[in-house]
């Protein structure tokens, strides 16, 4: 409990005094992104010049998108935007068509294209040195290419151990909210007990024993198929909603949040509201998502970077931040809104019950549904796919990270680290200190670790000025043919 407290005391003192640098660094990050993209630069592979992609497109995708963020999405879908409906950013109106429309645009900017750029840029940054420079795909390489000798090393071995705190202590913290989740929606269709630790800790123990199956087996095997699944259970989930709720009124909102997304993108990248003093808003938000997200960048970083091998800058980029973005702002549209749509135009209350408990949102809006049962059963099995595949990838990475950067780290390892997981995940949920203690816990390392990815985006860009960039291909210039005396001749 002390833990916990102090914890949340820290990390809330430095989104307080800090909050400028971390929007900023996230804002320039994105820009960064697109220009590495669209410049000479995004024709470099992550690889040899002759070097194909490993995996196939889609379970590219699947991969990086269920590690990235894929249970957030089922515990946030209806809760978040319905939570800034209620409450919402300054100088907004509470539960008007006003305050539904903002709701989604405020949800968008902390899923979209800000959450996505950084893993995007930490994985870039990992791909490169490691596949191109042949360095391990470790936080501490790209300062140990760039600064030599002592001062190198002792900084990365500093960036080492903040990447494997970040890492623990933000898949612990998920995995605790995940757990809460699965509790509330069992209770919510078996009549189990809500608020027993003793359920908590059996749900966990299956977690456990389920997500060790994969760990023990090679990536390209146990993650790859867990991340499939994910996928398909994901979008006949989405389909059953957006058909059979108000469906006309779900596409225009999705229609509608994508267009006020794109618009007002810039603005709200650079948006702090200092002079309302109404700062407490957006610390509880924006930059409590912005820095959960770089918790997880040396994660989903490495994840994403040992699944890239192979694609150019230019593609990564693209795919990595556009393609989850737009799943995700379709995701909201349709859980969100089905939950906006309920209180505009329904009998509404939904609302007020997710305020109480933000783990019943997603079982709470089922009922509404037919098969609201098999629905609700449905989310618990994904849930639980989602969090198995997660801490999976984070035993993984976590053993790739001890080893020196192996690509298949030993099997011993990655059991350890699914343990030491487990054992955090564990000890956050007997703090009982509900859902702002899990997000602060989650959130703690990734505080040192924005100064390292600072530093390895500088030493990105140094080491891209000196690369010698492949010219891009011209298409053959076809051969002009003449007849000549009735014959055809090139």
């Amino acid at each position: 409990d002390l833990l916990a407290e102090r914890v949340t005391a820290a990390t809330t003192f430095c989104l307080d005094s800090f909050d400028w640098v971390f929007l900023l660094s996230v804002t320039a990050f994105i820009l960064m992104c697109f220009f590495l993209a669209f410049s000479r630069f995004g024709r470099i592979k992550l690889g040899r010049p002759d070097e194909e992609p490993e995996f196939g497109t889609v379970s590219w995708l699947a991969m990086l998108f269920a590690a990235g963020m894929g249970a957030g999405l089922l515990f946030w879908g209806v809760a978040e935007p319905l939570h800034h409906y209620m409450s919402p950013p300054p100088h907004q109106t509470p539960m008007t068509p006003q305050a539904a429309r903002a709701a989604l645009v405020v949800t968008n900017l902390h899923w979209g294209i800000h959450a996505w750029g950084i893993y995007a840029m930490g994985g870039l940054v990992l791909g490169y040195f490691g596949f191109r420079k042949g360095y391990p795909l470790l936080a501490s390489s790209p300062i140990e290419a760039v600064f030599t000798g002592r001062f190198g090393k002792v900084i990365g071995f500093a960036a080492d151990l903040v990447a494997v705190v970040a890492v623990a202590f933000g898949i612990g913290g998920s995995l605790g909210m995940g757990v809460l989740q699965i509790n509330a929606g069992m209770a919510e269709v078996f009549g189990t007990p809500a608020d027993s630790m003793e359920m908590l800790m059996g749900i966990l123990g299956v977690l456990i024993l389920f997500y060790m199956i994969p760990v023990s087996t090679e990536l390209g095997n146990g993650i790859r198929i867990l991340s499939n699944l994910n996928i398909a259970v994901v979008l006949l989930l989405m389909l059953y909603i957006l058909f059979l709720g108000p469906t006309a009124f779900l596409l225009s909102t999705f229609v509608t949040s994508l267009g006020d997304y794109v618009t007002h993108i810039l603005n709200l990248s650079f948006r702090l509201y200092p002079y309302s003093g109404q700062t407490e808003w957006t610390r509880i938000w924006t930059l409590t998502y912005l820095i959960w997200w770089i918790a997880w960048a040396p994660f989903v970083g490495v994840f994403i970077a040992r699944i890239s091998r192979g694609r150019t800058i230019r593609e990564f980029v693209i795919m990595v931040m556009c393609i989850p973005s737009l799943f995700s702002i379709l995701w909201f549209a349709v859980f969100g809104g089905t939950g906006l749509h309920l209180e505009l135009f329904g009998e509404g209350g939904l609302a007020s019950l997710v305020l109480e408990d933000t783990s019943k949102a997603l079982f709470s809006l089922f009922g509404y549904f037919p098969w609201s049962r098999v629905l609700a059963v449905t989310a618990i099995f994904l849930v639980f796919i989602f969090l198995s595949t997660s801490a999976a990838s984070g035993a993984f990475v976590l053993g790739m990270m001890t080893t020196g950067g192996s690509l298949e780290p030993p099997r011993t390892k990655k059991l350890f680290w699914g343990a030491v997981v487990a054992a955090l995940t564990a000890a956050v949920l007997f703090t009982g200190g509900g859902l702002t203690v899990l997000r602060s816990i989650a959130i703690s390392g990734a505080v040192p670790f924005t100064v390292i990815m600072i530093a390895q985006v500088a030493c990105l860009f140094k080491s891209l000025s000196r690369e010698t960039v492949p010219q891009e291909e011209s298409p053959p210039i076809p051969e002009r043919e003449t007849e000549i005396g009735g014959e055809v001749t090139a």
